[in-house]
């Protein structure tokens, strides 16, 4: 008897639909594309329990036609596409034809829509991929869909779903980038009756930015050069270098039009900036890039933020010198950036463009906008300037782990302190550096955890409380951690819809606006051990750029002595650096 068959349509649907939603995130953005590709200028978006049993998007785009409702459920019907040449000059968001069959095979769906020629609309109904209805509909120009119960009909992905929290996140993720381009459209976005997003068209994509992240507008600096011979515009929104965040949720990439992950324009952008910023900082950005569709292919991969692009190498040249010339403005960052790669023209752009050796680079983005947030330094696809040089210095560095450190430093002597970051100590021939940021995140990490096991948390209370601008995600993270941030001593409340006020906070935290931040990125501090909340809430303590006088330093010093571990802050990374006369000696060909 054989053993191979041909699959049922109606199985064939679900697998084939399983492959395009994943999630209720994933059919929010195949709605929210399809709404723009028909020239909205307001969509309107409520969720329940984070997509999985509602999503109900509304848009004054063009609408359907009648004719079009029955066949635009089927699979690979499009308007966008007609031929395989048009493959190569897409310049829609959608055009496969799979978003509505997809979401069709796997939920109910119920659609409206309006064109501005008829007297009427029309609603369709469908459930299991079958039509259940086809009937006249009173609605203003435009398109209404109703999707209910996602994947009800298929449990096993329905049971792989995340909490309501992680899935909600998704879906902001998806919907913040689209809101950010199309700055001319309203977006409303609501979950549970609660508001989370509420945007006015604005003037500007640098004024969306702004409203977006809730940030001030002088907060941004505007680049922008445009290569008329090769067709190729790129415009940067950079955060100035007071914008600091704990991950990197406030970086966003488009390219025509469409958001894309890019490890080669994030790493060049991201490197300007680490010249500044504390480890463990990242910075705000957004980049447009406008290019010949011929010259991007998005027909990769079904969530479409796979692409492949020409000249990638050279855009990413361009880039890192349009950020170093915007930030060479901003005070600190003269000092650590060189002015000779500050110049930049179009002609530079245009060289760089039309250089006869040309890159082809596949991206392997995080399938969501927070998803690639921790990943190590190392696992990007560039290396350091001088890496090989900076690792034979390395084996001669040595993290002071024996059992003579804490006596010899503690009567090392106190030399200065060094760019506001390193603490130069003396004693017996040998000079010991200390990372000050580092000694005081191990220091304040341990007696967090003392104060959190004795449940005894030393507190300063404010007399007038200390406001704080939230993104969307950072509210949804502090509606499912205010109590457990309570018991922490960080005691807040919304001062509006936007604007969360401390009223106390833990005293060793020293700065309880990076530290609520902190608290607020990644895992729900609900569910993590003392170990971990300490770790993220103690990136605040004393940074790099502070400066410590001798009685400060030499107190550090003692207090650092005196922690559990004191040679590794939280992190891993060395608090203190021997450099023996031996050492110093062979740097200068001297033995």
């Amino acid at each position: 008897m054989s053993k191979v068959h041909l699959l049922p349509e109606d199985v064939i649907s679900k697998i084939a639909a399983g492959e395009v939603i994943e999630r209720p995130a994933s059919a929010v953005k195949e709605l929210i594309e399809n709404a723009l590709d028909a020239n909205t200028t307001s969509l309107k978006i409520h969720l329940k329990e984070a997509g999985k049993t509602l999503i109900h998007i509304k848009d004054t785009g063009s609408g359907i036609d009648k004719e079009d409702l029955e066949n635009i459920f089927l699979r690979h019907a499009t308007s966008k596409i007609s031929s395989i040449n048009d493959l190569d000059k897409i310049d829609s968001l959608g055009f496969r034809g799979e978003a509505l069959y997809s979401i069709a095979a796997i939920a109910d769906v119920t659609l409206k829509s309006k064109t501005p020629g008829q007297d009427s609309g029309w609603e369709i109904q469908m459930r299991s991929g079958k039509k259940i209805s086809f009937k006249p509909a009173a609605l203003p120009n435009g398109t209404e869909l109703e999707i209910r119960e996602l994947f009800f009909n298929t449990p096993a992905r329905r049971k792989f779903l995340k909490s309501n929290t992680t899935e909600l996140n998704q879906c902001l993720n998806v919907i913040i980038p689209y809101a950010l381009f199309h700055y001319h459209c309203r977006f409303l976005v609501t979950h549970e009756g609660k508001t989370l997003l509420d945007l006015n068209p604005h003037a500007t994509v640098t004024e969306r930015m702004a409203a977006i992240l809730n940030l001030n507008r002088e907060d941004l600096i505007e680049k922008q050069y445009h290569a008329k011979e090769s067709n190729i515009a790129i415009k940067a929104v950079l955060g100035n270098i007071n914008i600091k965040r704990p991950q990197r949720d406030l970086q966003f990439i488009f390219i025509n039009g469409r958001p894309v992950q890019n490890k080669g324009i994030s790493f060049h952008l991201n490197q300007v900036y680490q010249l500044i910023f504390p480890k463990g900082h990242f910075p705000a950005f957004a980049v447009f890039i406008e290019m010949p569709p011929q010259d991007l292919d998005v027909n990769i991969h079904p969530t479409k933020r796979e692409v492949k692009i020409k000249n990638e190498y050279q855009l990413t040249s361009i880039l890192r010198e349009m950020c170093e010339h915007a930030l060479m403005t901003q005070g600190q960052a003269k000092q650590a950036i060189s002015p000779q790669s500050s110049a930049i023209s179009e002609s530079v752009i245009q060289k760089a463009i039309k250089n006869d050796t040309e890159k082809t680079f596949e991206t392997t983005p995080a399938p969501e906008f927070l998803e690639d947030t921790h990943a190590p330094a190392s696992s990007e696809p560039y290396a350091y300037p001088h890496a090989d040089a900076q690792a034979q210095i390395q084996e001669h560095l040595f993290s002071v782990e024996d059992q003579n450190l804490q006596s010899k430093l503690s009567r090392a002597r106190f030399l200065g302190s060094f760019i506001n970051k390193f603490l130069i100590f003396e004693f017996d021939k040998s000079l010991f550096v200390v990372d000050q940021h580092a000694a005081q995140e191990r220091i304040a990490y341990e007696a967090f955890i003392r104060q959190m096991d004795k449940g005894k948390i030393e507190v300063q209370e404010l007399l007038s409380p200390i406001t704080l601008k939230l993104t969307p995600q950072e509210k949804v993270a502090f509606e499912r951690s205010k109590d457990k941030l309570e018991e922490l001593g960080l005691s807040s409340s919304f001062f509006d819809d936007e604007t969360l006020a401390i009223h106390s906070y833990p005293i060793l935290l020293k700065n309880p606006e990076p530290a609520m931040r902190h608290l607020l990125s990644g895992e729900n501090i609900s569910h993590c051990d003392h170990e971990t909340i300490a770790r993220r809430a103690c990136r605040s303590s004393v940074m790099a750029g502070d400066f410590l006088n001798k009685e400060k330093a030499e107190y550090q010093r003692d207090q650092l002595i005196k922690c559990k571990d004191p040679f590794t802050c939280p992190h891993g990374r060395p608090t203190v650096i021997e450099m023996s006369e031996k050492f110093l000696d062979k740097q200068f060909l001297r033995t």
